[in-house]
């Protein structure tokens, strides 16, 4: 064979190589499909996500993560870092196929509106919300819990000491936002450019300044923190669970020192008439503070969550000591079927910080007072 032919014979095989693999591929798109037209639209559907995946260098995928988790784990290199460790803590999740809510419902079984008159006006009505009948709830020492699962809770179980500890060694506490852009109502509100339904990315006013504010005093109390400002509810609100779990998974494989999990929401609460109000806690020497609200996640979508009852434990100890301390700045304790990611550590809760009307200047306060009474907590069951 001639030298002169060789470069020919090489293109004429790689041109076979490609339609061969064109053909498998458009044959894997296609199957299942009645009628060309169908085979159309799946091949229509497909081919976006193969461009996604050749910009990600992911073509031919290294692991089971999907596109859209690839390019979310690409926005920071520190998680794309940990991208197979990621991988194989997102293989183990995928052991039940019940999918992640994302509507947390945080509506108790009963709680009396006290007017609060004192509270500084941004326009919104004003509202205390105290438990005032022990009906319908578990009520564990100053504890009020709205059991919304199947599951029997008992008493001497709750008061057993929750099993995370600090360990002093490398970052303690994560704190992040499944939904970032869930904001307050400030008293002036020109300029503010909102995303959705009291929704904005302007972080001077959602619920990462929030988390600022709390990782601010756990710094000051000596625990380490860090603090993921990603909003992960935009511009995609559904799946928004997904990715922030995706970002947790990646920051326990850098850093397993990580015990404490919290991700910080605010609540949307309407009257009868379907108006905002704000819930408000008086604190003397310390000014109005929104209402907060711990929600806990079960096993009861069919999620693997065994350790729930630990996240459980901790909130009832950190609500008892608030409690002691500012005796109404915590609404009842929220259980839940869905698990809003809870499975990652046995220290994770999900902490609503007030309501859309409260303004951003009282969920500031809430977020210092409950990060302070949090880390006496942790650090008194750590000694």
């Amino acid at each position: 064979m001639k030298k002169g032919r060789l470069p020919g014979m090489f293109l004429r095989r790689m041109e076979a190589a490609v339609l061969a693999a064109g053909t498998l591929w458009t044959v894997s798109v296609t199957a299942g499909s009645a009628t060309a037209a169908t085979a159309f639209t799946a091949l229509r559907e497909a081919s976006p996500l193969r461009a996604l995946q050749w910009e990600l260098g992911d073509l031919w995928p290294r692991d089971t993560l999907s596109a859209a988790t690839a390019l979310a784990l690409g926005e920071a290199p520190l998680l794309l870092a940990a991208r197979p460790a990621v991988a194989e803590l997102w293989k183990q999740a995928e052991t039940s196929t019940p999918a992640q809510e994302d509507n947390t419902v945080t509506v108790p079984v009963e709680e009396t509106p006290l007017d609060a008159p004192g509270a500084p006006d941004n326009g919104v009505a004003a509202r205390t919300l105290v438990p005032t009948d022990p009906s319908g709830y578990t009520v564990c020492g100053r504890s009020y819990i709205s059991n919304s699962t199947d599951h029997a809770l008992s008493i001497p179980d709750l008061q057993e000491p929750f099993s995370a500890v600090l360990t002093g060694e490398g970052p303690q506490v994560l704190i992040l936002h499944t939904h970032g852009s869930e904001s307050y109502t400030p008293a002036n509100a020109e300029g503010i450019v909102w995303s959705g339904d009291h929704r904005t990315t302007d972080t001077r006013y959602n619920v990462v300044q929030v988390g600022d504010a709390m990782a601010e005093v756990f710094g000051e109390e000596g625990i380490s923190v860090l603090h993921d400002r990603t909003l992960y509810d935009y511009l995609s609100y559904a799946g928004a669970y997904d990715r922030s779990l995706a970002a947790i998974q990646s920051y326990l494989a850098q850093y397993p020192s990580i015990r404490f999990i919290l991700d910080v929401h605010r609540d949307a609460i309407e009257d009868a008439q379907g108006n905002q109000y704000k819930v408000v806690s008086a604190v003397e020497g310390e000014g109005t503070a929104a209402q907060l609200t711990l929600v806990v996640g079960s096993d009861g979508s069919g999620l693997t969550h065994p350790n729930w009852m630990e996240n459980l434990r901790l909130a009832v100890a950190i609500q008892e000591d608030a409690l002691t301390e500012y005796p109404s700045l915590m609404r009842p304790i929220l259980l839940r079927n869905s698990r809003y990611n809870q499975h990652a550590t046995t220290g994770s809760l999900l902490v609503e910080v007030g309501a859309a009307g409260n303004s951003p200047e009282e969920a500031l306060l809430a977020g210092k007072l409950f990060a302070r009474r949090t880390a006496d907590v942790l650090q008194a069951r750590s000694k």
